[in-house]
């Protein structure tokens, strides 16, 4: 299976402080690659610099074949690459719909008639069609999510970085949420999922890789990672008796 995104020796250094220091994996066509590490690992600021939020100190990120390192944010949306964020900020004061729309026109490069019909397709895909005239900020916690996966979906990314989606939800909207991304994966898109609920990156992720302190710890089988001494050592806290 081909690969979508490669990320090779990636540093970013604030100062004396490096948030990400040598890391390199990838990600295939169609695969969820979920990502896990402490608080202060620099997942995030992984995806700041794979979506063109951060210029790297070091390193570099290719997409489809294509250096994108030096690109801005805004032209590898165009190209492809979509995000949420953990803590959703839709645009309260404008409809579901508009929020959409927004993503469509100026995410997707998309006008009239086909930014609408994106728009009200991904709506009905993520369960929010029936609320589509409401304004944004008057939703759940759930739908706030829901929003935030849609809004993504609307940039029409063919890889999509998810944060931490489930956090804050019940067990029984984690699981509604993990169909959804299961569901976007099987329309063909390649996903990146930071997540601190392991029962979503058992369940839900094809390979998982572990960072810590910025660095690459492991990559591989979900269970056997979290089984790792290593990675239950460092993520959990735990140690070998």
């Amino acid at each position: 299976m081909a690969d979508i995104l490669v990320v090779e020796k990636l540093a970013k250094r604030f100062g004396n402080l490096a948030a990400v220091n040598n890391l390199s994996f990838n990600v295939q066509e169609g695969e969820i690659l979920g990502m896990m590490g402490p608080n202060g690992a620099g997942k995030t600021t992984v995806f700041n610099l794979i979506t063109g939020i951060y210029p790297p100190s070091e390193g570099n990120v290719t997409y489809k074949g294509r250096d994108v390192t030096h690109l801005s944010a805004a032209s590898r949306c165009r190209l492809g690459i979509g995000r949420t964020y953990q803590i959703p900020r839709p645009f309260e004061n404008m409809t579901v719909f508009e929020n959409l729309l927004v993503g469509a026109e100026y995410g997707a490069n998309l006008k009239g008639k086909e930014a609408h019909t994106l728009s009200t397709e991904i709506l009905d895909f993520t369960g929010l069609l029936s609320k589509k005239d409401w304004f944004a900020g008057k939703l759940t916690l759930l739908d706030r999510k829901r929003l935030e996966l849609a809004r993504a979906l609307a940039t029409h990314p063919t890889l999509l970085l998810i944060d931490e989606v489930a956090a804050g939800l019940t067990e029984a909207e984690v699981e509604k949420l993990l169909e959804i991304v299961k569901a976007i994966q099987k329309k063909g898109v390649s996903i990146i999922w930071v997540e601190h609920i392991l029962m979503m990156m058992n369940k839900g992720v094809d390979r998982l890789l572990v960072i810590n302190g910025g660095q690459w710890l492991m990559c591989g089988d979900p269970q056997e990672c979290m089984e790792s001494k290593e990675v239950q050592e460092v993520y959990l806290g735990m140690e070998e008796a």
